[in-house]
């Protein structure tokens, strides 16, 4: 059945590709017509396919096209992204802890979870009037959840926070390297780039590295492309729970997954998972003061807000338009690179039960995702050569935004 499907798909397909077989290769396939689109779903369905984008078959629609990693030989059109996976994977874990943690070189490359937890600790001692670890909770294998606390050293009688987190997803490594990014610049920083200096003095920033310890873990140890949590749930056959479809914003609804086996479960009921609990009970113990939210991912260079969960508008969606607007018109401007933007479910598609939502129902009204590169030429095997641009666009659209918003700027007034 499997053969006449991909044979189906290779007749769609033949006048817009070659045909060959291979394996190990990330496969860009245009759909075009609903017919191809349904034969797609079920090929991204299978145990020997890896779906990158878009995020589950069921987003899977006329005029999309799909990432798709093979893993074992099949006949299929296809336009080639990548044929050296391999390689690109040992690229990024090469050399994991040889440059010294001050030098600029070192976040220049992708770390482990064990060298992130000893640079948190290193970030606290060299910075104690600056930084304060926090512990928030820890993960279903146990592993903590650590934020840094970055505060400036102008003393405010009223201060308002900002929130990043990064790696909720797995495989995508280039969302952990983002937040070690942003706060080496932040403290390197301080008090020599205006923006910055002023973002720290005006709010203390909260910054979660690594949301999904582990999973970040196992795709170090075991599987690359591994993107849920580690949870066991009721099907001992199926690991993990999508903990971006675990909070409680339209929980489980058209966009998510009830099965456990998909790559999109909304886990057993929200903030079922430990890591989504723990993050939504400090949110929920600081929403007087958090006024700003980021949630830092890959891939696609997007710069989305609420709503995911619903194609209604949230009553700001004007002034987030705005702010988004801006901040790919600076990136545009500076790196010549373009990144769509939008509300969430316009812009891609539904995606229930996902942090931003819920924080923007929390009252955090300034509530943003960031997708950073690229569009799909390495995906979320981006290399690390290319960490340091895609970071810096990320530190350059969450400083627009950051100093934009209403509550930084009364603040700032003498």
């Amino acid at each position: 059945m499997k053969a006449l499907l991909i044979c189906a798909l290779l007749v769609n397909f033949a006048k817009l590709c070659n045909c060959t077989s291979t394996h190990d290769q990330v496969l860009s396939i245009p759909v075009t017509t609903k017919e191809q689109a349904a034969i797609a779903r079920n090929i991204s369905s299978q145990n020997e396919t890896v779906l990158w984008s878009p995020a589950a078959p069921e987003h899977i629609r006329a005029g999309t096209e799909v990432h798709l990693f093979l893993i074992v030989t099949k006949c299929i059109c296809f336009r080639v992204l990548l044929d050296n996976t391999e390689e690109l994977i040992e690229m990024q874990t090469r050399n994991d802890s040889s440059d010294p943690r001050s030098s600029a070189s070192y976040y220049e490359r992708y770390h482990s979870l064990e060298e992130i937890y000893f640079w948190i600790n290193e970030m606290a001692q060299d910075h104690p009037d600056m930084v304060k670890v926090l512990l928030i909770g820890s993960s279903f294998e146990k592993n903590p959840l650590y934020v840094l606390k970055l505060s400036g050293r102008q003393e405010r009688a009223e201060k308002r926070a900002m929130w990043i987190d990064c790696g909720i997803h797995a495989r995508e490594w280039i969302s952990p390297a983002f937040c070690l990014w942003f706060v080496q610049y932040s403290l390197n920083f301080y008090n020599q780039n205006s923006d910055i200096t002023e973002m720290l003095d005006s709010m203390d920033i909260y910054v979660l590295p690594v949301m999904n310890p582990d999973g970040y873990q196992y795709t170090w140890t075991t599987n690359r492309m591994w993107r849920k949590n580690r949870s066991v749930s009721q099907d001992i056959n199926c690991i993990g729970t999508d903990l971006n479809r675990n909070f409680d914003a339209n929980w489980c609804t058209v966009g998510a997954s009830p099965r456990p086996c998909d790559e999109i479960y909304c886990g057993l009921f929200p903030e079922s998972e430990p890591e989504a609990a723990a993050v939504a009970n400090f949110l929920r113990s600081h929403k007087d003061v958090v006024k700003l939210y980021f949630s830092i991912h890959s891939y696609g260079q997007m710069l989305l807000f609420p709503y995911a969960c619903s194609n209604e508008q949230v009553p700001n969606h004007a002034e987030l338009v705005e702010l988004v607007q801006e901040a790919a018109m600076k990136i545009k401007r500076h790196y010549k690179n373009n990144y769509k933007y939008g509300a969430s479910a316009e812009t891609i598609y539904l995606a229930p039960g996902g942090s931003d939502d819920w924080a923007y129902n929390l009252g955090i009204l300034y509530s943003f995702t960031f997708e950073l590169e690229d569009r799909g030429r390495y995906g979320f095997l981006l290399p690390p050569s290319l960490i340091s641009k895609a970071c810096n666009e990320a530190l350059l659209a969450v400083k627009s935004v950051a100093i934009s918003i209403p509550t930084l700027q009364v603040l700032n007034k003498p």
